[in-house]
């Protein structure tokens, strides 16, 4: 028998070589020394500091730390050394070309569920989407699905941005839903409908959550969907008087996905404009009293600013929605986000349509900007700074530190050319876990490839 290989052979032992998960890098220990360091806390940025990471960890940061012998030492005389960037709200992984249905799954048109839908497994690590963000400077993101047969778009993800094959940090981290215009046009035209629809869901998951959950044996007593006690007759299940068993809206594997919701252990994210309907978000609590809310957009939320800070629930925000681009939006402003954080609500500062978070330090600068503009509102360097990292990893209930450079926090360190929050300065190296990434990406390979272009090799042109 010959010693060669067929090339059917060749090609089934590539395909068992590329199915072969890469071994994680291993964590670094490192110090960037003589650095402008940037806590990511709230504070500005310290000039002539150290930043220490072991083992994957931070273990100090500031002007006072001194960096130990064992440890490779990065100088960062010039630069300006950050935790990495948490991506409130996006889509990152989801699609590759958003206007391609066979390369988006961002939402699930002709699904027959919608709260239980979860896009953790729908991610994928190798986008180039992943890659250009990491470049940014972005560590850590929050994936949402979008809403496309029903005001429920499903279960959000948090993931971690590192070049490996598992970027997952917690799947089913919250549940996503449309309200507002988007909403009223999912559940029928009206706002009324979408309120009916959504209190209708979380009744009907109060309900499934007193029995026993999907693949169990039954509903010890309870029928699935059920807001009031049915009765026990000749030993089956029967709804009361005047209701039918086809009150239920939800499937069951749905009603399942909004028992957490129901009790409190999963945030619900309520996509939200106009002051009106922040003000409805805020009174489902009334009723429902365990949610623990989030309210996404908030264009007008600076029109119920004290209300939303009175409440504790926290505002995910786009940076710059200043003219609107539907009646919900009419009372946008770029004040939105420097009055909201005047009036003590949490605010993250969230990327315009979920699809660019890399744009997120512009977003920041501007609002930092806007402070020296008479009678606009806008944010300390560090508030700004804050608000696209400490602030939104609180939010989706990350690690505690991340999004920081406190002891004890994620090795998310990125080291810039210059001022974060300036258009000009750009990520030079970026840790996650300790571990250096890589920053090349389709874009920046194109760049190289272009760059200097030797035209004496360029194809014929047609003779026409």
């Amino acid at each position: 028998m010959s010693a060669r290989l067929s090339s059917a052979a060749q090609a089934a032992l590539l395909g068992l070589a590329l199915a072969v998960p890469a071994t994680p890098a291993a964590a670094q220990s490192f110090a960037v020394t003589n650095a402008t360091i940037v806590t990511g806390d709230g504070s500005e940025p310290v000039a002539g500091a150290t930043v220490v990471v072991r083992g994957g960890r931070v273990v100090a940061a500031g002007p006072g730390v001194a960096a130990p012998a064992d440890l490779e030492s990065i100088d960062g005389t010039g630069k300006w050394v950050t935790p990495g960037l948490v991506a409130a709200v996006t889509e990152l992984g989801l699609w590759d070309v958003s206007g391609v249905q066979d390369s988006n799954d961002a939402s699930a048109r002709s699904s027959p569920f919608s709260a239980a839908l979860d896009i953790a497994p729908a991610i994928n690590p190798a986008s180039q989407h992943i890659a250009i963000s990491r470049a940014a400077g972005i560590t850590r993101a929050v994936v949402a699905p979008s809403a496309a047969s029903s005001i429920f778009a499903g279960q959000g993800a948090v993931i971690d941005l590192a070049d490996d094959a598992d970027p997952i940090v917690r799947r089913r981290a919250f549940q996503y839903v449309e309200m507002g215009e988007t909403g009223a046009r999912l559940a029928g035209g009206s706002r009324v409908a979408a309120h009916a629809l959504l209190r209708n869901a979380l009744r009907e998951a109060l309900d499934y959550g007193r029995g026993e959950a999907i693949g169990g044996a039954g509903m010890r007593g309870r029928e699935p969907g059920r807001v009031t006690d049915p009765q026990v007759v000749d030993n089956r299940m029967v709804p009361p008087a005047g209701e039918r068993a086809s009150d239920v809206l939800l499937t069951r594997f749905d009603a399942a996905a909004l028992v957490p919701v129901v009790r409190g252990e999963q945030p619900l994210y309520v996509h939200v404009e106009r002051a009106a309907d922040i003000r409805a978000a805020l009174a489902l609590p009334r009723e429902f009293p365990r949610l623990k809310l989030v309210l996404v957009g908030a264009s007008e939320g600076w029109l119920a600013a004290q209300e939303i800070a009175a409440a504790g629930v926290p505002v995910i925000a786009n940076g710059l929605t200043d003219l609107p681009s539907s009646f919900e939006q009419i009372g946008s402003t770029q004040s939105n986000i420097g009055r909201l954080v005047a009036a003590g609500v949490k605010v993250a500062i969230n990327a315009a349509a979920m699809e660019q978070p890399r744009y997120l330090p512009q977003f920041a600068g501007n609002l930092v900007a806007l402070t020296r503009m008479p009678r606009a509102s806008g944010l300390s360097w560090g508030q700004a700074f804050a608000a696209i990292s400490s602030v939104p990893a609180e939010i989706a209930g990350l690690a505690s530190g991340t999004g920081t450079l406190r002891a004890g926090a994620p090795g998310d360190v990125v080291i810039w050319s210059g001022d974060p929050l300036e258009a000009g300065s750009t990520p030079e190296m970026v840790f996650i876990d300790g571990v250096d990434q890589p920053l090349d990406n389709h874009q920046t390979r194109l760049r190289e490839r272009y760059r200097t272009l030797d035209e004496s090799r360029l194809p014929k042109a047609y003779d026409w």
